[in-house]
């Protein structure tokens, strides 16, 4: 028998929330980068709009190399319901040093134009963005990545790591970390070089141990995707031991999109799919999960 073509179109629109919630972490510029052959790109205006029809009223924009930073910058002056996060993300930093080796992953660097920039210049344009524009939240995504990186490369992650944490409390801004099969590196340079007050792990992909130890420490969790796939468990009691308020809600748009719809585009009006998962989780009903959610992005990002 053939096999039933995959589908790659947008999922449908789930059932709107009882109350507003904001994805704290999306990636706007890059919604095309998953498209296949004759699936519309909407506009980043029609994104926002589809979003608020199901409850999600703000997002956070990330910009996580020189130019999407750039594009985060126009994006958030533009729309009212974004504000920004910016860095130079861990697997960006050993190209700006020309320190990129081959991790786990087995993929070659791949150079672009961008990378021409040394990294302490490119931290700098990060920096003066960020002073610029008071729509500019957080700091990141920024971390530690040993599935795409070796040695050498992973030496300059925790240089451009330890420079991006520096920079969020000195401008006193939240710091959203990338932390992949990595999770003990980043908690022993968070502690050694001491994390801003409002330290986000963004995707958190550690276990029930790994959220005890961040709810020791005051640090915030962010929950996408995964937390609705069948194997993760590890996430899900996770998320059952984070305090009432230190837990949050992304997409990682257009990428990790919830069940039953992986593989698909993602876009933050999934949001609802995530966020019926929390509540189940947390044994709330959505509406109590909704306040809880929204107060503390609002008490890590502000408002806007």
């Amino acid at each position: 028998m053939a096999r039933k073509p995959r589908d790659y179109s947008w999922p449908p629109a789930p059932d709107a929330l009882p109350g507003h919630v904001t994805d704290n972490h999306t990636h706007l510029e890059s919604l095309g980068d998953v498209l296949r052959d004759g699936v519309e790109l909407p506009s980043i205006t029609q994104v926002i709009e589809d979003a608020a029809r199901v409850g999600v009223t703000r997002m956070i924009q990330v910009g996580c190399d020189l130019d999407s930073a750039r594009a985060t910058e126009a994006l958030v002056t533009q729309y009212d319901a974004l504000a920004g996060a910016i860095a130079i993300h861990p697997n960006e930093a050993p190209l700006h040093a020309h320190a990129a080796d081959v991790g786990p992953d087995g993929l070659e660097p791949h150079y672009m134009d961008r990378h021409a920039v040394p990294l302490d210049d490119a931290l700098a344009q990060i920096e003066a963005i960020a002073r610029a524009n008071p729509k500019i939240r957080a700091i990141g995504e920024t971390g530690l990545d040993l599935f795409r990186s070796g040695p050498r490369g992973f030496e300059v992650q925790k240089e451009s790591f330890r420079a991006h944490i520096a920079l969020a409390k000195e401008l006193g801004l939240a710091l959203q970390i990338h932390d992949r099969d990595a999770h003990q590196e980043v908690m022993d340079i968070l502690r050694a070089d001491g994390a801003p007050e409002r330290t986000v792990f963004h995707c958190f992909s550690g276990d029930r141990e790994m959220a005890q130890i961040a709810a020791e420490q005051g640090w915030y969790l962010s929950f996408a995707g995964p937390l609705t796939f069948g194997a993760n468990e590890d996430l899900r009691a996770a998320l059952a031991v984070t305090p009432a308020d230190h837990y949050m809600v992304e997409t990682d748009a257009p990428y990790l999109t919830p069940h039953p719809y992986r593989g698909r585009p993602n876009a933050p009006y999934l949001i609802p799919v995530t966020m019926a998962t929390i509540a189940s989780v947390r044994n709330i009903d959505l509406a109590q999960a909704c306040v809880q959610v929204a107060a503390t992005t609002e008490a890590v990002y502000g408002t806007w």
